[in-house]
């Protein structure tokens, strides 16, 4: 199942849903006009309170979609008609792990990013705040000259745990979902040779394009077999396979979950694949410009696509 957090055309409400399969790609079902139907009381409203049900609410969208044409033919959107948020808007945390792909800590090695590999796994947060959805725009601030695509392969976190074991990794997992960690190697960049994060332009540059759905893990036969791409104005710049991933998520749970809850909503974003633009020879010329369509994927399964846009 494919689930979305969106916004009808001139609405401001957030509601959940579910993408219909292909061929019927272009159409969404809302799980609030279902509920309503089928006089469902009390339906989750949101994509975090969604998974926190459990199965028995999880199972009850999947049947909703089995009988979408015949039950919701009158109340299907088509895909026009809606614009696509961040799936979850309101984790409690989104932890990022980085130096994860070891083709991408050769290209950091080369350019003195990074001196060593890391010994377990590391990460910082990304903020609700910066998170955009599919289709969305990015500005890039004024003085900003090097921004690089970084897709990355996001685990949902489906319920809770505390103390997670590798072996049981999977059971806590909902799904998966793309982040572009955009990333200014302005200031990478300047903190290598002056050893200063300090940041004077209008705005804090950090961005967080996620999406567009929720990828059931039902429906992934296995996640360290995935192709992770990105194109830029439809030119493919990096194709690398999960396979090359240090830390898995069974590590990065077991990890992170040690002393702290890890709930429903939860994410993991798992590290840059490596052929991102500072890696390369002509990395000026790969940099992200205003006008570039940027498009992340996990080969087959889902594209993430996002547009750069100037500072006004």
């Amino acid at each position: 199942m494919r689930l979305i957090t969106f916004t009808r055309k001139d609405a401001q409400h957030p509601e959940i849903g579910a993408r219909l399969p292909k061929p019927s790609g272009d159409l969404i079902l809302p799980f609030a006009d279902c509920a309503k139907l089928k006089n469902v009381a009390h339906f989750p409203s949101g994509m975090k309170e969604f998974l926190h049900a459990g199965d028995l609410v999880m199972n009850q969208a999947k049947y909703w979609m089995q009988t979408a044409h015949a039950d919701f033919g009158s109340i299907l959107l088509s895909a026009n008609e809606i614009t696509y948020l961040p799936p979850i808007m309101d984790a409690e945390k989104f932890l990022c792990v980085g130096k994860n792909y070891r083709t991408h800590l050769e290209e950091l090695k080369r350019t003195n990013l990074i001196k060593e590999i890391p010994r377990e796994p590391t990460s910082f947060i990304k903020l609700n705040s910066c998170l955009s959805g599919h289709f969305a725009e990015v500005v890039l601030p004024k003085g900003i000259t090097k921004l690089d695509y970084k897709p990355e392969l996001v685990f949902v976190i489906g319920r809770r745990t505390l103390g997670a074991k590798k072996a049981d990794a999977m059971n806590y997992v909902a799904g998966v979902t793309i982040l572009n960690d955009l990333t200014c190697r302005d200031l990478q960049l300047r903190e290598v040779t002056s050893g200063s994060r300090f940041w004077t332009g209008k705005n804090i540059p950090d961005f967080g394009p996620l999406g567009p759905e929720i990828v059931t893990i039902d429906k992934i036969p296995n996640v360290y077999d995935l192709w992770m791409t990105c194109s830029v104005n439809g030119e493919e710049r990096m194709r690398v396979n999960t396979s090359d991933q240090i830390w898995k998520i069974s590590d990065i749970l077991e990890r992170f979950s040690r002393f702290i809850p890890i709930e429903s909503g939860d994410m993991f974003s798992t590290g840059a694949p490596g052929g991102v633009a500072v890696g390369k020879e002509n990395a000026d010329a790969l940099y992200l410009k205003p006008g570039d369509v940027v498009e992340c994927s996990i080969d087959g399964v889902s594209t993430l696509r996002t547009i750069i846009v100037d500072e006004v």
